[in-house]
């Protein structure tokens, strides 16, 4: 099995530029102006310009919405060096909303890109997860 990751924009050069300053990834497939495949990841993830106020099917009552919001499903990010990464993402245009936090298993940091999307870098110390599993 596989998966693939889609991220919803409403601007596809903001977001190919963010996104491959921020992660390193590359362009990969381009699909005209509605989208392009970024690669360079453990998945391929698609870059899909939908409009806000849009939703995927008309039983959707949620409207797509670009200002800052959080969902159940999010990106982590696991990074060799959080602080590098940290610096490389918001240099890229990310907001950092929580700093870099050590727990047991490793640092965390919380950002969102500029599309309002959160997620997370991780750098794992030690076991990783291991070290809190039972």
């Amino acid at each position: 099995m596989e998966f693939l990751v889609n991220i919803d924009v409403d601007n596809l050069d903001d977001a190919l530029a963010f996104y491959t300053r921020a992660f390193e990834l590359r362009a990969g497939r381009r699909f005209g102006s509605d989208g392009v495949e970024l690669l360079g990841g453990p998945a391929p993830i698609y870059l899909l310009v939908k409009a806000s106020g849009t939703s995927a099917t008309p039983q959707v009552r949620d409207r797509r919405d670009y200002r800052r919001h959080w969902t159940p499903l999010h990106l982590d990010w696991v990074v060799k060096d959080l602080d590098v990464a940290l610096a490389r993402a918001v240099a890229a245009g990310a907001r950092v909303e929580q700093p870099p936090a050590t727990h047991a298993w490793g640092r965390i940091a919380l950002l969102a890109d500029p599309f309002g999307h959160g997620f997370c870098l991780l750098q794992f110390l030690g076991r990783g997860y291991d070290e809190i599993s039972d």
